[in-house]
């Protein structure tokens, strides 16, 4: 069986937390050139320090990864696991997500989607399901999936998912004197003016199903 194939065929024994879990190790170490903590883990998943060792217990116990007892950042990725230039980042599906809970929390998961890891570089990303035409002009349209990197700020004119009150929306961003605008890409939807939004994060790319 071609190393591809028979990589792709042994990710499906993992539950999809655990695939998660795996993508998120073997990207970290190909950011930072060393392995997260556990509270690393823990931070990203939203979950407790026990629950992310349970996850990491679970990987060692399939070979995808090794543990060394009571040493900080001691995960070893298996022999053909890490990620490459090419390789597949497992990224969260976001359903409706709640205000006053953490973004990534099993209460907004939804799933996930395989993304190149060269699409969309480093850092923590979330994926939302586009719904409506508000944003075709800027080549959004109803169906696609939006890749987002998680980020507080952005800059003018940047496509960002923001939250108002309990809605999340997808539009341009701009910054004004006292107030936000958000803005979409379809003439027949009026601005979005406001002073309570709070930034998700920033658009990184968008994935199309023909």
């Amino acid at each position: 069986m071609p190393a591809r194939a028979e990589r792709d065929w042994a990710l499906k024994s993992l539950t999809d937390r655990q695939r998660q879990v795996l993508s998120f190790i073997s990207a970290y170490i190909g950011e930072h050139k060393y392995p997260p903590a556990v509270r690393d883990l823990a931070g990203h998943f939203a979950i407790s320090t026990k629950g992310a060792y349970d996850h990491l217990k679970a990987l060692e116990r399939k070979g995808y990864i090794r543990c060394a007892d009571h040493r900080s950042r001691a995960i070893e990725v298996a022999d053909g696991w890490l990620a490459d230039d090419d390789g597949l980042v497992e990224v969260p599906l976001l359903g409706n997500v709640a205000a006053g809970v953490p973004l990534l929390a099993e209460e907004n998961l939804d799933g996930y989607i395989a993304v190149s890891s060269r699409l969309i570089g480093a850092g923590r990303h979330f994926g939302l399901k586009v719904r409506g035409d508000s944003m075709r002009d800027a080549g959004i349209l109803d169906g696609d999936t939006a890749i987002v990197r998680q980020q507080a700020q952005a800059a003018n004119g940047a496509i960002v998912v923001a939250m108002i009150e309990e809605a999340v929306t997808l539009k341009r961003l701009y910054l004004e004197k006292n107030r936000v605008r958000l803005e979409a890409e379809n003439p027949d939807y009026p601005p979005i003016f406001t002073q309570n939004v709070r930034i998700l994060g920033k658009l990184s790319a968008i994935v199309r199903a023909y």
